[in-house]
């Protein structure tokens, strides 16, 4: 090889090499899971800490049996709440039912609740916490009134408590603590 397809070779590797590089993903940041949901919720559907009546029961097939939300204790006329920010998709009757469908903001996921009266429409933007409509008296496939809430991500339905982050879930009982500085009762 002679001297200028030497230098020609090296010149290219130098040149491309940062491009090469670039595609190489930062070993410390690995992507996320594919089925991962992040827990933005930042209030429950229902309530303060609403009684699950029936929990999340994945079906074995896509048409199989099981339960695609949870249903969560709450009286007739109560409101509800949007869990997390984002966009309604759809507010209207399906089979029926007053159905809320709110896609949360940046996510591609998107939750349901039913049976509701919607007081949003199509379009309108909520944020966490922000009332979406109030529990109909009937349609409720519960024994009593309740909100089934759904968790989709495009048609795989996911279970909704994980939009939850552990300190909304597992609140306990409040604990008051001793004050630095400030002697104990005898």
């Amino acid at each position: 090889m002679g001297v200028w397809a030497g230098l020609l070779l090296v010149s290219a590797v130098a040149a491309l090499a940062p491009l090469a590089w670039a595609d190489t993903p930062d070993p410390a940041s690995p992507p996320p899971p594919e089925g991962r949901v992040p827990a933005i919720g930042r209030a429950w559907p229902v309530g303060a800490r609403p009684v699950v009546l029936r929990g999340w029961e994945p079906p074995a097939t896509v048409y199989g049996p099981g339960h695609r939300g949870v249903d969560l204790g709450a009286s007739s006329g109560a409101p509800v709440r949007a869990v997390a920010a984002g966009r309604v998709s759809f507010a209207g009757r399906v089979a029926g039912r007053g159905v809320v469908s709110v896609e949360l903001t940046g996510t591609g996921l998107r939750t349901t609740y039913e049976p509701v009266s919607p007081s949003v429409q199509k379009g309108d933007a909520v944020g966490a916490g922000e009332v979406v409509g109030t529990v109909e008296a009937t349609g409720s496939h519960c024994p009593g009134t309740c909100v089934h809430w759904g968790l989709l991500r495009g048609e795989t339905y996911l279970d909704p408590l994980s939009l939850l982050p552990p300190w909304l879930l597992h609140r306990g009982p409040s604990r008051l603590l001793p004050v630095l500085g400030v002697p104990l009762p005898a």
